[in-house]
């Protein structure tokens, strides 16, 4: 069989010669050039010669003078070394993997190329000249000022209001362009205007970013409804849901505005505002109904060191958002009592696996008479009618977020930042909680919202609605209502069934 002229990577397997003696064989045995022709061996002549030498001195089964020879077939009058032959394997095997991850990478930098040639221009270039852009930050915290800081960076003709009720936070903005709060050190841009006059903020602004606390946001935006326009879309920054009602942004915006059509978009993702400052890569999701409206914020906030992706799953984005927070808590309580790293890693992922079950939970509970008119009647919406207003009995109930969402960057990306590293506040709580200090004097001494502390109790009535099992997060709003320790909560966690996992 005739050599390859082109090597291949190929595995070998070196043959293996058994010989054996009989009680009658006095002689000894010996076989010269024994070809074997190996026609992807990578040398210039693949032709080889095995010699098997066996000899025996007496007429016993004993062969212990066996010997194997493998050399190359005398005609070859250049034999390579085995290892040469194998680092020559090696060295074009390695060409070959750079080969194929460079060819790799350059039809992604040419599709990248490709898409942003046909690409709109982005929406700060295609404003109006005449009329100036304006964008309102609602909020002084930490992650509202990035933002603002953010936005004002990518084009210094763009006007940024951010409308706060500190007086002192706002004049350390308008006079030493510093948040003397959060970020004494961090300089904001000029185009950044600190106001506490929601008539001026709002005032023909063309984008607004909600950066407030779940909890207060409601009466705040009640309290500036006059001043909104019906059309201005408002961002949420928001992460949380509210404690008495349940609801979440995306319902308390347009209610406390008293404007159901509010353009509403929901920004989520894994994201510190200190890096977001220090203008570290970072990304982040923006999810709306409206393809357009997403579209159009991922151009406004986009940049060389902020990937922004779109979404349409609006509950996905904003329910993952809300429980992580609460997760974060767990994860801190496990940090705090030095329980382990594998613990950690099984009380995130049974977390996450909660956040999925009540995400993503479609809950239909239909009495005899509905199910006796989809099956024989078909008269299903007339009986959804009917049914809907006089008997309790049904409950069509369904979150609907998408299982892709939760995996994302609102999802798992959130839960990983905020369960891992201790610039999260939630994460903070819980470590303090978990090392033995009460929850009053955690709170007092912090000057930042820890949102999962207020949406821990109303998680909870989330999943009791959807008749969702959330033992983890449970424990969590238990501990923070003091009514579990946390070393009981650990006990009583190990101790649930063992059961299959979903």
């Amino acid at each position: 069989m005739a050599a390859s002229n082109s090597i291949e990577p190929r595995l070998f397997l070196n043959p293996i010669f058994t010989t054996s003696t009989t009680t009658n064989s006095s002689t000894s045995l010996h076989i010269q050039n024994f070809k074997l022709k190996l026609p992807h061996f990578p040398t210039k002549n693949p032709t080889l010669v095995f010699t098997l030498n066996s000899s025996s001195g007496s007429a016993t089964t004993n062969n212990n003078n066996d010997n194997t020879i493998i050399t190359p077939y005398p005609d070859d009058p250049d034999p390579e070394p085995v290892s040469a032959v194998s680092s020559e394997i090696r060295t074009r095997d390695g060409r070959d993997r750079r080969k194929i991850v460079k060819v790799a990478w350059e039809k992604l930098v040419r599709w990248s190329r490709t898409w942003r040639s046909k690409a709109k221009t982005d929406i700060l270039e295609r404003t109006n000249k005449v009329k100036k852009f304006y964008v309102v930050v609602l909020g002084g915290g930490s992650f509202g000022t990035a933002m603002a800081a953010h936005v004002a960076n990518k084009k210094s003709q763009l006007k940024v209001y951010m409308l706060m009720r500190d007086p002192a936070v706002c004049q350390s903005i308008n006079e030493k362009h510093c948040n003397c709060r959060y970020f004494p050190e961090q300089k904001l841009p000029e185009n950044v205007i600190a106001t506490t006059d929601a008539k001026t903020a709002l005032l023909g602004a063309d984008y607004c970013l909600h950066a407030m606390p779940v909890q207060f946001s409601s009466s705040f935006l009640e309290g500036i409804s006059d001043y909104v326009d019906p059309g201005l879309p408002f961002i949420s920054l928001s992460k949380g849901l509210e404690l008495n009602t349940l609801r979440m942004m995306s319902q308390i915006i347009p209610q406390a505005l008293r404007n159901p059509r509010q353009p509403f978009i929901a920004l989520s993702g894994p994201s510190f505002a200190l890096e977001l400052m220090n203008k570290l890569p970072t990304a982040m999701v923006v999810a709306s109904k409206d393809r357009k409206l997403a579209n159009a914020v991922q151009q406004l906030l986009a940049s060389k060191h902020l990937r922004i992706s779109t979404s349409s799953d609006v509950t996905g984005v904003e329910i993952a958002g809300a429980l992580k927070n609460v997760l974060a808590i767990a994860a801190g309580i496990v940090v705090g009592m030095n329980l382990g790293n594998n613990s950690m890693a099984a009380l995130v992922a049974q977390g996450c696996s909660e956040i999925r079950w009540l995400a993503t939970k479609a809950a239909t509970q239909l009495n005899s008479i509905c199910l006796h008119c989809l099956l024989e009647k078909k008269m299903l919406f007339p009986v959804f009618a009917s049914l809907s207003q006089n008997l309790p009995l049904l409950h069509f109930l369904k979150m609907g977020a998408k299982p892709t969402t939760i995996t994302g960057l609102s999802g798992t990306g959130d839960i990983m930042l905020t369960c891992f590293v201790n610039l999260s506040r939630n994460r903070t709580v819980g470590v303090r909680l978990g090392s033995g200090e009460k929850l009053d004097d955690i709170l007092s001494s912090m000057n930042q919202v820890a949102e999962g502390v207020s949406t821990a109790g109303a998680v909870i009535a989330l999943a009791q609605k959807y008749n969702v099992k959330m033992p983890v997060l449970t424990a969590v709003a238990r501990i923070i209502d003091n009514e579990l320790t946390p070393k009981k909560a650990v006990l009583e966690l190990m101790s649930l069934p063992q059961v299959e996992e979903v």
